[in-house]
C-alpha cells in the first residue's frame, strides 16, 4: 500500500489532481445508506456526513471521512491538518500502568505536506497496495453535478484486485484533498465495503454553493503540535502497548 502519511492506519487519505485552482465555495452534505446484500442499519449519527469546500480548502468533522480518534481534518493544497483527541486511549494505558514517552497534551494537531513523487505514483499501475485509474470516460449527474468515473484498483493481502468506484468532480476542492483516497477534486458518489457483504454508499444529496467562509476553515484552538515523526512514534507506541494488553 503506498503510504504517504506515516498514520495512514488510522485514516483514509488521499492525493488531489494537479488541475488549474478551483474556486467552488460551498456546503456538500451526503447521505448513507446500506447497499449490501446484507442489509446494515445505519445509526442516525452515521446517515449524513458533510464537508465545507473553500477553494482549495476542504473542511470535515464528519468521522465517516476521518476517524474516531478525529475532531477535525482541515485540507489546504497539498498540506493536510489534522486534530486529534487521545485523550480516551492515554486514560486506558494510564489505568493499565502503561507510562508512555509521550508527556504531552492529548488533544494533538498532526501536520503534513506531500511531494510531487507521492502524487505522481497514485495513478501508476501496481499488484499491492491500490492505483487510481481515470481512463473510463463514463459520466453521471449527482446532486446535480456533472462527475467522472475513477476506479480504484485496491488488492488485498493475497493480491485479488478489490475494485472501488467513485464519481467525482474536479472542478471543486483542492489541489490535493486527503479525504478520499487520492482521488481527483471531490467525490459525490462512492461505495465502502465493510466486509461480510455490508457495504455503505455515500451519495451528495444537497449541495448548497456560497455561504461558506475563510473563517469556516479555521481549526480549534488548543492542540499541541507534533511533526509526523513525532506522532509516528507515539502511535506506534500506542498501537504496541496495546497488542501487548490484548494478548
Amino acid at each position: 500500500m503506498k503510504k504517504f502519511f506515516s498514520f495512514a492506519a488510522i485514516a483514509l487519505l488521499t492525493i488531489g489532481s494537479l488541475f488549474a485552482q478551483n474556486s467552488f465555495r460551498g456546503t456538500i452534505i451526503y447521505s448513507v445508506t446500506s447497499t449490501g446484500e446484507k442489509e446494515f442499519n445505519v445509526p442516525a449519527e452515521m446517515s449524513t456526513a458533510e464537508i465545507k469546500v473553500y477553494d482549495q480548502k476542504v473542511y470535515t468533522e464528519s468521522k465517516l471521512f476521518t476517524n474516531q480518534l478525529t475532531d477535525n481534518l482541515l485540507v489546504d493544497g497539498r498540506k493536510s491538518y489534522m486534530c486529534m483527541d487521545l485523550s480516551m486511549v492515554m486514560m486506558y494505558l494510564s489505568s493499565m500502568d502503561v507510562e508512555l514517552d509521550y508527556k504531552g497534551s492529548s488533544k494533538i494537531l498532526v501536520k503534513n505536506e506531500l511531494t510531487q513523487s507521492q502524487i505522481d505514483s497514485l495513478t501508476i499501475p501496481v499488484n499491492e497496495g491500490y492505483y487510481i485509474d481515470y481512463s473510463s470516460n463514463e459520466t453521471k449527474t449527482v446532486a446535480g453535478y456533472n462527475t467522472k468515473k475513477a476506479i480504484f484498483h485496491i488488492f488485498d493481502d493475497e493480491g485479488v484486485d478489490k475494485p472501488m468506484i467513485f464519481w467525482y468532480n474536479d472542478e471543486m476542492g483542492p489541489e490535493i484533498n486527503p479525504i478520499f483516497n487520492g482521488l481527483r477534486g471531490v467525490a459525490l458518489e462512492y461505495t465502502i465495503d465493510l466486509g461480510d457483504d455490508v457495504k455503505l454508499t455515500l451519495t451528495a444529496t444537497e449541495i448548497k454553493k456560497g455561504k461558506v467562509k475563510e473563517s469556516d476553515m479555521l481549526l480549534p484552538s488548543g492542540y499541541q503540535e507534533l511533526t509526523e515523526e513525532e506522532f509516528s512514534a507515539l502511535f506506534k507506541q500506542i498501537n504496541d502497548e496495546l497488542e501487548y494488553l490484548q494478548d
